[in-house]
């Protein structure tokens, strides 16, 4: 008769304990990340906002509580408005043509191609190289006297470009070495997304004669919306955070400048450049965390703006 009780027991036991791991145990496992995140991620955030009410620099044993005043001076700074126009600039030159090249090549390499491997893996290349070789061959190719782009551009009459001494002319070279990185890695991304897409569909636009672009605007397109808003807001945040190219193009091209002043003329400083120019060129760490959370919020802004934007995506490209 005792037997009953303490199966009974065991039972209850057990029925427990499984209870509490499914509960219980998920938690655990994604415990590991919120830690990270919260010791390396939320933690230099909110200090970063301390610290930007103060006046605080290495020269200074201590640190003086100034409230807004380092925003105050942020917002009136001619310099920081430049960034902001020059990330801007160089983010729009960069993505846009950036997502419609992306989806026109993953377009093609869904289909049945020979050696299609090879051709996933070559589009992969140009990310996983280092970014100073990128700029490095790039600011050849866009060099003023021995440039292979001036070169072809004299073949029809174009003369000589400076592209690290103007504006336009330097975000667009800045631009084509972000598009040449990024370009194959978004398009894996959206041929993922396109072989999701049943194939029926496709069958059935191809019975009804319709065209390559026609599927393209009409079928796949709409099918991976939720990949391509993924693709313009990532896209975006990295476009607003660019700084080893600008760092790097102003001396590998002879443009002149220092490393962080983003040419002579700041002609293409970006935020990020300008956040790394205040903290670690002139020691001003309360300035520099002031521009780092205002550049925070531009990122969000922004990023929000493309989300809704992308959302209106309606069989066809924005």
């Amino acid at each position: 008769m005792s037997a009953l009780p303490l199966a009974v027991t065991r039972l209850r036991r057990r029925s427990m304990r499984h209870t509490l791991d499914t509960r219980v145990s998920p938690y655990a496992y994604v415990a590991p990340f919120f830690l990270l995140f919260g010791a390396f991620g939320l933690f230099p955030l909110f200090y970063t906002a301390w610290v930007s009410l103060h006046e605080w620099t290495l020269l200074d044993e201590e640190q003086t509580f100034i409230g807004l005043k380092n925003y105050e001076t942020l917002l009136a700074d001619g310099y920081f408005w430049n960034a902001t126009f020059n990330t801007l600039s160089i983010g729009v030159l960069s993505t846009v043509p950036q997502l419609v090249l992306s989806i026109w090549l993953a377009h093609l390499l869904n289909r049945r191609l020979r050696f299609q491997t090879l051709f996933r893996i070559s589009l992969l290349l140009p990310n996983v190289t280092s970014v100073v070789a990128v700029v490095v061959i790039f600011s050849q190719l866009f060099g003023r006297d021995f440039g292979l782009i001036n070169w072809m551009l004299s073949l029809v009459g174009v003369g000589q470009i400076d592209w690290a001494a103007g504006t336009a002319t330097s975000h667009i070279a800045l631009s084509v070495m972000i598009m040449w990185r990024w370009t194959g890695y978004n398009a894996l991304i959206f041929l993922a997304a396109m072989q999701a897409v049943p194939r029926e569909l496709y069958e059935a636009a191809t019975l009804d004669g319709a065209s390559g672009a026609t599927q393209l605007r009409r079928i796949t397109i709409p099918m991976i919306r939720p990949t391509i808003i993924f693709v313009v807001i990532v896209s975006t945040i990295g476009a607003m955070q660019v700084i080893a190219e600008p760092m790097l193009f102003g001396t590998s091209s002879g443009g002149g400048g220092g490393l962080v002043s983003g040419g002579p003329d700041r002609q293409f400083q970006t935020l990020a450049l300008y956040v790394y120019e205040q903290a670690f060129t002139v020691f001003d760490f309360g300035y520099a965390s002031a521009a780092s959370w205002v550049m925070f919020l531009i990122v969000v802004l922004v990023a929000g703006v493309n989300f809704l934007l992308s959302r209106r995506v309606k069989g066809g490209l924005l």
